[in-house]
């Protein structure tokens, strides 16, 4: 009976630690990562291909740079942000709430003209002073860097003032082309990134034309996973992420135009 009973002990441990190794093993790392509406596409691969070689689980935050930005300075729990513009990155580091060594630019966005498939493909701005034009989407410039090189580039060329009344603002740039795919607007001047397999016609606005678009990110300094996070900006940057960001139309850091 005594035997029995040190064997049922013996057992019990076992079970005890086995269940102990389990309930206390480390959960998978996951990194949470603000980004500028236009990277939606480019960084679901690039997050995808992360996880794979990491196990780390990327949850991604799209929307407009400016309100992205003050998400993170009303204290939203952000490890990783990538803005569409750079003047935004080093806002915050003025704020310190960045890891000042770890902001980096990563791409350089270029604007398009685009309209729904099924109308005709327009050539240059000017085409938007057709009097069948009604409505145009943009980002709103108010926070939205595309946005912002919309207006500068309508401002360029003269047409700003004239074309103000017909502007349908988007809250970002993805959902300006969501007006545009669906037809709800009659053009629209979104990014690059997200023209590239979109239902749309879109020409390529001369980058002459507005400031360029410097896209830079930081790891956010009280982050969950700083380590984590700045792991998934050096990929971005390197061998695997820079092709990605290459097919949707990125200009990449230290490459010739």
């Amino acid at each position: 009976m005594l035997r029995r009973l040190q064997w049922i002990s013996v057992g019990m441990i076992f079970i005890l630690v086995i269940f102990s190794s389990v309930t206390f093993a480390e959960a998978p790392k996951e990194i949470t990562i603000s980004a500028a509406a236009d990277l939606s596409r480019a960084f679901k691969e690039i997050g995808e291909m992360y996880e794979k070689e990491t196990g780390v689980k990327v949850l991604l935050n799209f929307g407009s740079t400016g309100l992205l930005a003050q998400q993170i300075e009303g204290g939203a729990p952000v490890d990783l942000f990538a803005a569409a513009n750079k003047s935004y990155i080093d806002a915050l580091e003025v704020k310190g709430l960045i890891i000042p060594e770890t902001k980096k630019l990563y791409a350089v966005g270029r604007i398009t003209l685009a309209t729904p498939k099924r109308y005709a493909k327009f050539s240059s701005l000017q085409d938007l002073l057709k009097p069948e034009v009604k409505k145009i989407a943009i980002a709103n410039p108010a926070h939205a860097p595309y946005g912002m090189a919309a207006k500068a580039a309508m401002e360029k060329i003269g047409i700003w003032e004239r074309l103000k009344d017909k502007f349908v603002l988007a809250e970002n740039i993805r959902q300006a082309l969501d007006y545009v795919e669906t037809g709800s607007v009659d053009a629209g001047i979104v990014a690059l990134s997200v023209s590239i397999g979109s239902n749309t016609n879109y020409t390529l606005i001369p980058e002459e034309l507005h400031p360029p678009i410097e896209q830079a990110m930081a790891v956010i300094k009280n982050g969950r996973n700083p380590k984590e996070a700045k792991g998934f900006a050096d990929f971005i940057n390197g061998p695997t992420g820079r092709p990605i960001m290459k097919n949707y139309g990125f200009v990449l850091p230290g490459e010739v135009k």
